[in-house]
C-alpha cells in the first residue's frame, strides 16, 4: 500500500479547497472523504510518501484559509489491514465489493412477487 494522507477539516467548502490544492500541487490521488457529523470531513490521499507529504502541507495551507483545518497526517507505510478502516465496505473476507454490487444487480433484476389480498 502506498502512502496515506489525511486531511480532516470543519466545513465542506475547506475540505474541498484542501483535496483541490493537494491534487494540483503534487502527484496524488484522492482515495475519498469520511465524513462524520458535526461538519468534520477527512480528505484521504494516495501516492508516493513524498508527493503524499507534499499534497498535504498545501492542501491543509489552502483549506485553512477558508476554514478550519483540524488535523493532517501521513501515513508513510500503512498497513495492508488499513484498508479495513478505509473501506469498511470490503471488510467481511467472504463477501468483496463485487460480491455486494452483483447481489444489489441481481436483486434490481429478480421481480418481487406480490402477495395475495385479503
Amino acid at each position: 500500500m502506498q502512502a496515506l494522507g489525511f486531511i480532516e477539516t470543519k466545513a465542506f467548502v475547506a475540505a474541498v479547497e484542501a483535496a483541490d490544492s493537494a491534487l494540483k500541487s503534487a502527484s496524488v490521488s484522492l482515495v475519498g472523504y469520511k465524513s462524520i457529523g458535526g461538519a468534520m470531513i477527512t480528505v484521504i490521499l494516495t501516492g508516493d510518501v513524498s508527493a503524499v507529504k507534499a499534497g498535504v502541507e498545501a492542501g491543509a495551507s489552502s483549506a485553512s484559509a477558508v476554514g478550519k483545518v483540524l488535523a493532517s497526517q501521513v501515513i508513510a507505510s500503512p498497513h495492508e489491514d488499513m484498508a479495513q478502516i478505509i473501506f469498511p465496505a470490503a471488510k467481511s473476507c467472504d463477501e468483496t465489493p463485487v460480491a455486494k454490487e452483483e447481489k444489489a444487480d441481481e436483486a434490481k433484476t429478480t421481480p418481487k412477487r406480490k402477495s395475495p389480498g385479503i
